[in-house]
């Protein structure tokens, strides 16, 4: 075979494997926090023109640095349907091994953490056609501390994403 056909294929075959890697993705975005996040600032996403005829898993995503200095993660989500009803959810992640290890993954001190929000108990259905908006807050409190934490540091980017069912 030409040494021109070969490298053809080799790069054929790497954008295939790249590109079939995130067949399931429907929806996937990354907002920056450069200066960490400040307990006032609310990250959003509008997403439309969703399937409704299909289920689907909701995943909020979180890269850390070594900054991150908590063993755990404490976000308050909420979904606005189209029409108008709003769901609002507490949730609460480990970040941390009990070694104080990052979890996620990634090669360096960032990590990225692929958290689930909706479809791991049951499969989410998107009932109704038109924009659906996420907002995602960070709700940490050092112990004892009811103003919670002015300035989150170690996060660097928060997303969210949305994924087809198997």
């Amino acid at each position: 075979m030409p040494k021109r056909t070969n490298q053809f294929l080799v790069v054929l075959v790497t954008l295939l494997a790249f590109s079939s890697c995130d067949s399931n993705r429907v929806y996937d975005e990354y907002q920056s926090l450069p200066k960490g996040w400040d307990k006032n600032e609310i990250i959003r996403f509008q997403v439309k023109d969703l399937d409704t005829s299909s289920s689907h898993n909701l995943f909020i995503n979180v890269r850390t640095n070594n900054d991150y200095k908590y063993n755990n993660l404490f976000l308050i989500a909420e979904l606005s349907y189209p029409n108008g009803k709003t769901i609002t959810d507490t949730l609460e992640y480990k970040m941390a091994a009990p070694n104080g290890e990052l979890l996620g993954k990634g090669f360096t001190d960032v990590k990225e953490s692929k958290l689930w929000y909706k479809g791991h108990e049951e499969p989410f259905q998107f009932i109704e056609e038109g924009e659906y908006a996420i907002s995602i807050e960070q709700a940490m409190r050092k112990s004892g501390d009811v103003s919670g934490v002015d300035t989150l540091e170690g996060i660097t980017e928060v997303g969210f994403r949305i994924e087809h069912t198997n």
